[in-house]
Order: C-alpha cells, then structure tokens, then sequence
C-alpha cells in the first residue's frame, strides 16, 4: 500500500450514513476499506475529517486555464477533481483557423487569450491529448454545438442546408468517437442560438447513439423559462437522448418564487421514462459577458460585424430599444434593468475603473462594447434565493459552478462553490444533509457521465479523494474577495497523489482527460 488514510469519517457519494474506516490505496486506486490497516508506505490521520470522493464540477470554463495555469488553486483547493469543460456550445475545439480566430475574440470575456498560448490542435481528440500531457485536476468534454454550426454554417442566421446538417452530424460523431461525453448548447448565443429545434433533436440523435448526454444552457432562463425547460425536454425525448440542465436557475422578477413549477415539470418527464439531470451554483447573481446580453440579430455575422452595428448611430438606438423595451433574446426576453449589471471584468487596462461598479445605461454599456471589444465581462443581479434553495434539493442536482476565471473581479462561484454548498448550505442552513450533498457533487455526476470508478469511496475506485472538515470547511471567495481560496479543505488527491496538502497545492499535475 502506498498510503493509508487512518480514523475518516467516511461520506461515500451515495448518500448512505457516513461510517468511520480506514482507506487504503496503492496505484491510484482505492485497494481496501478496513477497521484498521496496517502496512502502508505512508499513513495519514483523518481524524475530525470527512472523506469522501473528489467533486466533480459539471459545467466549467477552464478550457484555456488547465493549460495556462498549473496550479489551477481556484479548482483545486475546493476539492475538484473532475471538471466538465466545452460548456455553453462554444470551446476550441473541433475547429479550422478561421472559426478558432473567431472563438478567441468571441470568448475573450470567458477565458481570456492568454499571451503565448499555442492552439495546437483541431479536433476533439486533439485538445484531449493536449490536457493528457499533465494538468491540475481531471477534465470531460462537450462537443461544443455552437463552434460545430460556425464550423459547417458560419455566423448565418439560417437554415442548415442538408449538406450543412450532415457535417455537423459527422462532426459531432467523430467528437463523441474521440473522447467526448456529450453535447452542450449555448441557445441565448450566438451562432448556436441560430438551430432549430430539428436541427438539434438530428445532432442529439448521433449524440444518444454514442452513449452521451446533451447539456443545453436553453433558450431563456427569464421570460417563459419554462416553455424553455420544456422545449428541451420534448427535444431530447423525440431524440432518445439523455438530457443534463446546465446552470439550472429561474432568474429575473418573473420567475421569483417558481422553482417549485420547474420541479414538477422535471418530475412529470422522470415519471414518464425521461432520463435527465441538471446542475446549479450557489449563488444569486448570474456571470456572462455583456455582448452576450445584446439581441441575436445584432451579433449575426460574427465580432466585428457587432462592433459595425454598434458604431452605427441608427443600428445602436434598434438595439437599445430592442433591450429596454421589448426585452433581448440574449437577456432572456427581459427588458433590460441596468442597475442589474455590474462589470467584473474588462479586456482593456484603460477601461479598469469600470470594474466593480454598475452600468448606469445603454450609453455607457456601448461605449464600453466599442473601447472594449466586446471583452467586457458582467455580474448579473437578477436570482432568488428561494428558487437557489428549491432546486438544490431535487433527486437530480448537482453542482456545477458554470465559474469564469478571467477579469478583476470575478463572479466568487468559480473559487467557493463547493465549500459554500457544505459550509453555507449544509452547515450553517440546514438545506441539505451533509451525505446527500456529497452525493450531489460526487457520486451523481460520476453516474451522469458514465464513469464507473469515479464518484465513490469504494474499494477498486479511482482515489480521486477529499478530506475536508465539516466543521469549518467555508468558502472564502467573496464578491469582495472573489479569488481567496477556501478554508477546512487540507488535503485532495487525484489518482492518490497529493494536489493539496496540508492546505496547500503541490506541485502535482495528476490531471488527465476523461473520456466516454
């Protein structure tokens, strides 16, 4: 044995009573789980510490930084130690040199473009071998949709042709072939946004005969969020597809209070045969960039066709209207309160004095869209906590932190989900069990992903393991200090190696991609 883990209290991912236990591992994996273990290279005393297996973050953006940033302390030291990445329908990959210049001007306010970085490879399986030269933590991937429709359509807001539709189809298949889990959308953005219902229902068919899943970030999470969350139920029904609702929420004064109506829809379409799951953050303001709140028809054509529009006096006073009036698909078919959004971060060094303060009027978010372009990244006030509360609860959640890494003052979710879902709402709320949370971050994902020794403290897993303390584990990220780490987390292995140890990350890159 390499190392034994004496005296955990033991929380298992399957929700069942925790027990105490020692754990064994040798090579990566979790070899025996005994009263007492003798013989082990190595012993560490759990004692006053809960173990249990590492989280899996089921909608992240660290698609640029696992291969920037070794470290990776904002996953890492919460006890991530899978992240799902390709989310929203937009990543970088498969792409061609055209649609990748285009993704790194598109997804600046996302992930950054960061300096030095070479974009060597294309394809899904490509970006996967990239990862599999050693990163921080574990990583799965979605097919992105939107980059397949830039990919085989362009920035059009039209129908695919056949011939369209079959290289999407191919595209998909070749993705989900090389290593890919499943299929995200990103229908508030652009080109995605663009498919039709057929359009998506054919690529999910080729995703579900590949054994994945389709993750949509749908078509509004305001106005008529519910005809949206039941679109994408009917889609993935016709298309015998499993369904997994990225950044489940019910946001803007619309839908204060209606959680509860999301949940007997998605308790309807369980009882009915329909295999579906979803995740949410633990927090109420929402993180996107501030182009992505701009109507669709504005942002057709790609970048620097927006930037066009918004320099143009007559085209930007249709867009404002558009915004505050009726209500911009790219804000959820809600009229814009600008006192709502606040900038967390900007491309622009100039423009820093932005940051942290709201965005009084349409005036000031386009001169800001222009100077710069397009990078502007927001906070977004618009939650509730009831709804938070209500849909963490469900049999099917789990947790995802849907975090942006870039910006002067980014969105807290990206370093404290985690630890805020056992210290805030488990500990001092009461919201949920500590064994059924875990679950939640463990043990329901792994299965979701179809990841048969992942998830669980159990003997012949991964040990992809956490030891935290329930008594003080905390998120110590704040919107006022987005980037401090959390607290009551001192040890994370990854295929049982130490990446945080006692409470600080080695120099361990254990990280591999996870493929279906």
């Amino acid at each position: 044995m390499d190392l034994a883990i004496r005296n955990a209290h033991i929380v298992d991912g399957t929700a069942g009573a925790p027990y105490r236990a020692d754990v064994a591992i040798h090579q990566g994996r979790i070899t025996a789980i005994e009263p007492h273990i003798r013989g082990a290279r190595r012993n560490l005393d759990a004692t006053g510490l809960a173990l249990a297996p590492g989280f899996i973050d089921m909608h992240a953006h660290s698609d640029l930084a696992l291969l920037t940033d070794p470290a990776h302390e904002a996953k890492a030291a919460q006890g991530v130690t899978l992240e799902v990445l390709g989310q929203d329908g937009l990543s970088y990959a498969p792409v061609d040199d055209a649609t990748l210049a285009g993704l790194r001007s598109q997804l600046t306010g996302w992930n950054g473009d960061p300096e030095g970085l070479e974009y060597d490879w294309r394809s899904v399986g490509e970006y996967l071998d990239r990862l599999d030269q050693g990163v921080a933590v574990n990583a799965a991937y979605l097919v992105p949709q939107g980059t397949v429709r830039m990919l085989a359509v362009g920035w059009e807001d039209r129908p695919a042709t056949p011939a369209e539709l079959d290289r999407m189809r191919a595209l998909v298949a070749e993705g989900m072939a090389q290593g890919a889990v499943g299929m995200s959308s990103g229908l508030t953005y652009t080109p995605g946004m663009y498919a039709s219902d057929a359009e998506l229902t054919e690529l999910c068919r080729v995703v579900a005969a590949h054994g994945g899943y389709y993750c949509p970030h749908h078509r509004s999470y305001g106005a008529g969020a519910l005809e949206a969350y039941a679109e994408m139920i009917a889609l993935t029904r016709e298309a015998g597809c499993a369904l997994h609702l990225a950044h489940a929420t019910m946001n803007f004064g619309v839908n204060e209070g209606r959680a509860p109506q999301l949940l007997a829809l998605l308790d309807e379409a369980l009882a009915a045969g329909a295999d579906i799951t979803l995740d949410s953050y633990p927090y109420l303001p929402g993180c996107t960039t501030l182009a992505a709140t701009l109507p669709s028809w504005a942002t057709e054509g790609g970048p620097e066709a927006t930037l066009a529009r918004l320099r143009d006096d007559a085209q930007a006073e249709r867009i404002r209207h558009v915004m505050e009036v009726e209500g911009s698909d790219g804000c959820h078919g809600v009229p814009m309160d600008w006192s709502s959004i606040e900038v967390s971060g900007v491309r622009e060094p100039a423009l820093a004095g932005h940051v942290g303060r709201r965005v009084p009027d349409f005036a000031t978010a386009r001169r800001l869209l222009l100077e710069d372009r397009l990078g502007t990244t927001i906070l977004q006030h618009v939650g509730h906590e009831e709804n938070v509360r209500a849909i963490m609860r469900h049999r099917v959640h789990t947790g995802g932190s849907d975090g942006l890494l870039v910006g002067d003052k980014p969105h807290p979710r990206a370093y404290g989900t985690f630890p805020h879902y056992l210290g805030h709402y488990v500990r001092e709320l009461g919201v949920l069990p500590l064994e059924e949370c875990v679950a939640h971050l463990t043990g329901r994902p792994a299965a979701r992903l179809g990841l048969p020794d992942r998830g669980l403290v159990r003997e012949g897993h991964r040990a992809d393991l956490v030891l935290f303390d329930p008594a003080t584990v905390a998120a110590g990220a704040t919107f006022e200090r987005p980037r401090a780490l959390p607290t009551g987390i001192p040890y994370v292995l990854i295929d049982g190696r130490f990446v945080i140890e006692d409470g600080r990350r080695t120099d361990v890159l254990a990280g591999r991609s996870v493929r279906s």
